[in-house]
């Protein structure tokens, strides 16, 4: 499988939470990452910012924020054109998933950790 470049969304530096997980099974699978959250911090060796940063060649938003926090977010997110956005368990959103299908953007409902340990990917 070829690597996926993939935005954390929501990213964590708490080891319990599911986004640390996914930056540290993505990177371990081969796929670079970039990480935005709500604190500058480092993941993995990934520095997490924050903010909306110009962002190139993004194939996969990966999303760790619930709904309402993922509004303040659309327009970056469709700015960046990725293939697809994953809406992880929890951030499932009707009005993103439309907006992004709209754009041609793949927008499964799954869990990032299940894909890499399944190798779908």
């Amino acid at each position: 499988m070829s690597p996926k470049k993939t935005l954390v969304l929501g990213a964590s530096d708490n080891p319990s939470r599911y986004s640390y997980l996914a930056v540290h099974r993505l990177l371990a699978a081969g796929h670079p990452v970039e990480a935005i959250g709500r604190k500058e911090t480092v993941v993995a060796g990934i520095k997490v910012i924050t903010g909306r940063p110009p962002l190139q060649d993004i194939d996969t938003v990966t999303l760790y924020l619930n709904p309402q926090h993922q509004r303040d977010y659309y327009a970056y997110i469709l700015s960046l054109h990725p293939r697809r956005i994953i809406f992880n368990p929890g951030t499932e959103n009707d009005e993103l998933i439309s907006l992004a299908t709209a754009k041609g953007i793949e927008c499964p409902e799954a869990c990032t950790l299940v894909l890499l340990s399944t190798n779908q990917y």
